[in-house]
């Protein structure tokens, strides 16, 4: 390489050196400003992350405390008192409805009923709801309307199939149709995503209603 090739390099590099340090000169601040943007954002998230987790472990707490308390209506009680909304508030409703449901049919109902029909809750907290409202024990409520309700929770892909198809099953039974009662046991029986228990279940009841588990 020649002095003169070698020259131009160089002044070339300066040049683009000079420019460099303009570039950082006019726009520096603008690029700290964005990092520091970034930073700060990132340390606002994991701080707001911080602050969730601190409030649903707190919530949590008041729960177990409530559910510690003596009796079931101080439970529900304590469970009442707590302020959550949406899905969190949801949950809490039901346990406080679980407590009653001994002592207070009507109140327990009331409140389930209440949630099966907030359009407002995602559908599958509608739906847990609405089922145990319907396995509630002494709540007045006619068989034919608890089997036009659980129907629809039967279909494929419904978040609680298997427990309404089982339900259906025992309402059938009560009405002494059993082949309706034996035709809704028998794939619950076989079906991958039914529990132990609730084969178990399903099959006792077959047997009792005469069904062949040989021929099912």
């Amino acid at each position: 390489m020649s002095q003169t090739d070698s020259f131009i390099d160089e002044v070339t590099e300066e040049v683009r050196r000079d420019r460099l340090y303009a570039l950082a000169r006019r726009y520096g601040w603008m690029v700290a400003l964005v990092l520091a943007l970034v930073v700060g954002g990132a340390g606002f998230l994991e701080w707001q992350k911080a602050q969730t987790r601190a409030a649903a472990q707190a919530k949590g707490d008041q729960i177990f405390a409530a559910l510690d308390s003596g009796t079931a209506a101080s439970r529900a009680a304590a469970l009442s008192d707590i302020d959550a909304d949406g899905i969190a508030g949801a949950l809490v409703q039901m346990l406080a409805a679980s407590e009653l449901a001994q002592a207070d049919v009507a109140r327990s109902g009331e409140i389930l009923k209440t949630l099966a029909e907030d359009s407002d809750l995602p559908m599958v907290y509608q739906q847990l709801a609405l089922l145990k409202l319907i396995m509630l024990r002494d709540y007045p409520m006619f068989s034919d309307e608890k089997i036009s309700r659980l129907e629809p929770m039967t279909q494929p892909g419904a978040p609680f199939r298997l427990l309404a198809m089982e339900q259906l099953a025992l309402l059938h039974m009560d009405n002494g149709d059993t082949d309706k009662a034996l035709d809704l046991l028998r794939p619950i029986m076989t079906d991958a995503e039914a529990s132990p228990a609730q084969r178990v279940r399903a099959q006792q009841v077959f047997i009792v209603l005469g069904g062949d588990l040989e021929g099912a």
